[in-house]
């Protein structure tokens, strides 16, 4: 969940770690530090609170010297966010200063060990054991210290550490964390995220679990657990530094919504081949998804409403029943699965630990495991016998937008070439479909054109403590996503409710004045809704409905409406999604929030 960055190199590591530290801002944290090896040792700054923060310390300091260093923006796991248990962590001794991802599960065993050896504690973090132990294994020799060191570890980890007699070397490690080595010419680089390297290489190598890499400034050598040179491919990230800028707007956030036409474009058209859907990348031929009898959608957050949005459209054409489990309780079930269920897993990032754990217990059982995701090379990807990537782009702002659009619209695309296969529907209705997946972009737009007044609605609804969203059948998980989006960017508190559960008791909780925000674009169930949207304003809500533009029965009982373009049903979800997602951000805007880094989140969810 935390940053991290390294670099060594022929000219000073501050400037460009620093540089590296504000890019994975994004990534959620509540300190920051960092660690360069210079002639007289190691030299280590560390505060609490932002970047700048750090950025005065360093400033109002010594000057710090030194080619080689890491960088760290820390979320708080073990120990409260302050000075003390911010990263990096330096030994007792001066010689060794380490960051770390993740969490040590065995750290209070090591720690008691470690207590009884004549160690000394100054943090309440796990990470601090690490750097006691590389100080008790190392002998001259910083490969054999970090190779015993980890052995040592359990948990998830993505480490890096430098040693002040190897000023021109940094180690890293990693399990179950991400950790990307960026090549350079003179120079080398790792981080937890690409968009800490693009600026300065668009080369780099994903590290595998339990590989440990040496970088300096002229070599990259990378290790197996038995301390092997192993060759590794050099890969390289095909979008540059604009594409993770803001570009004119004045959040992520926004730039990511108003991106979302060309996101989608980017993720439907190369899977449509002579006017059909055609997801190739499944790696399942027509036979083994005709023994599918069960399909299993698992992610977190987001991409947990993107697998209720799509099991609708998968269900309705294929007739595969489709079930949407949130990953983290997935993983300690005892799932009714076998090699005739298929798992499809969705994130943004690839680097869930949740969805990790279920897709691994998952493929324990035999299923096969297809990973929906956005970022290339990541721990998803890599586990999962098929991947389909999103090509979204990168998603800087923590609460994702293109990201749940663009795999959405992958469902879809998969709804219709598993359809097909199948035999449930023919190739007339396959490309009839397959066109109107295609009309997404354009109708996501149109999404944008109708509605100029979210901005002045935002006024309206910014100042409540609770708000209201509604829907029924598909509906219900556009208001979901709805939903997360207000509560997790504006900070009020916000729930879903299926309509028709209305008066199953939470029409308890409307009283006079309350924001309900109905999403009724269903054609089928819209009389169903204008009668739930009765019953709430009977007792006193104000109402903002949402319905298709050609649905002008809705003006008759809302008192803001907000109108999305007529559209196949089954598809509708992300044209429906976009004028909430702009208002959840307007809200929040509204509200004076740090919009693309809501307190408490992070971006990659990398521990339990």
């Amino acid at each position: 969940m935390c940053g991290i960055i390294g670099f060594t190199g022929s000219h000073s590591a501050v400037p460009v770690i620093i540089e590296g530290l504000k890019k994975l801002e994004y990534r959620g944290y509540d300190s920051a530090g960092i660690a360069v090896v210079g002639s007289k040792g190691i030299s280590m700054v560390k505060a609490s609170g932002k970047i700048e923060n750090l950025c005065k310390k360093i400033e109002s300091g010594e000057p710090i010297e030194g080619n080689t260093g890491i960088g760290h923006t820390r979320w708080a796991t073990h120990g409260v966010p302050n000075d003390i248990n911010a990263h990096p962590h330096m030994s007792p001794d001066g010689r060794f200063a380490i960051v770390h991802n993740g969490i040590i599960e065995n750290f209070a065993e090591l720690r008691n060990e470690l207590v009884d050896r004549g160690c000394t504690f100054k943090s309440d973090t796990d990470t601090e054991v690490i750097v006691h132990l590389l100080s008790l294994y190392y002998e001259g020799d910083f490969k054999k210290a970090m190779m015993k060191t980890v052995a040592r570890l359990e948990g998830t980890y993505a480490i890096g550490a430098v040693c002040s007699e190897c000023p021109n070397s940094i180690f890293v490690t990693k399990s179950f964390n991400p950790m990307i080595l960026g090549v350079g010419i003179g120079e080398n680089f790792f981080a937890s995220d690409v968009t800490a390297l693009v600026s300065h290489t668009r080369n780099v190598i994903y590290l595998e679990d339990g590989e440990l890499a040496e970088l300096t400034p002229d070599e990259i050598s990378v290790y197996n657990a038995a301390g092997k040179r192993v060759e590794k491919t050099i890969s390289r990230v095909m979008w540059d530094t604009e594409a993770a800028e803001k570009g004119g707007y004045e959040h992520f956030m926004l730039k990511e919504i108003m991106e979302q036409p060309n996101a989608l474009k980017s993720a439907i058209e190369p899977r449509v081949k002579n006017g059909i859907a055609n997801l190739s990348e499944l790696n399942l031929s027509d036979e083994e998804l005709r023994s599918i009898n069960h399909i299993v959608i698992t992610a977190c957050g987001s991409a947990y409403y993107a697998g209720c949005a799509g099991k609708y459209a998968i269900e309705k054409l294929t007739r595969i029943p489709v079930s949407v489990e949130l990953a983290s309780e997935l993983r300690y079930d005892d799932p009714i699965v076998d090699e005739h269920t298929l798992l499809i897993v969705l994130s943004q990032s690839g680097e869930t630990l949740d969805t990790i754990c279920a897709m691994r217990e998952m493929k324990n059982r035999g299923t096969h495991v297809a990973a929906i995701v956005n970022v290339v090379g990541s721990t998803i990807a890599k586990l999962a016998d098929s991947v389909i990537y999103t090509y979204a782009g990168p998603e800087i702002a923590v609460a994702t937008t293109k990201g749940y659009t663009t795999q959405v619209a992958v469902l879809y695309l998969f709804a219709v070439h598993a359809a097909l296969a199948l035999g449930k529907i023919d190739e007339g209705e396959a490309r009839r479909l397959t066109g109107e997946i295609l009309k997404i972009p354009a109708n996501i737009q149109r999404a944008f054109d109708l509605n100029p007044q979210i901005d002045e609605l935002a006024k309206k609804y910014y100042n409540n403590k609770s708000l209201f969203f509604i829907g029924r059948n598909v509906d219900y998980a556009v208001a979901m996503e709805g939903s997360l989006k207000m509560k997790e960017i504006s900070y009020i508190h916000s729930e879903a409710y299926a309509a028709g559960e209305l008066k199953h008791g939470t029409i308890a909780l409307i009283n006079e004045g309350s924001p309900v925000i109905a999403v009724a674009c269903y054609r089928e169930l819209f009389d169903k809704m204008m009668s739930n949207i009765k019953e709430v304003k009977a007792r006193g809500a104000e109402v903002l409905g949402v319905a298709i533009e050609d649905m002008k029965k809705i003006f008759s009982e809302a008192d803001d409406v907000i109108l999305v373009p007529k559209t196949e049903p089954i598809f509708a979800v992300t044209s429906e999604i976009v004028p909430l997602q702009l208002l959840a951000y307007y809200v929040a805007k509204e509200n004076g929030c740090d919009i693309d880094k809501p307190r408490n989140l992070a971006k990659s969810v990398t521990v339990e």
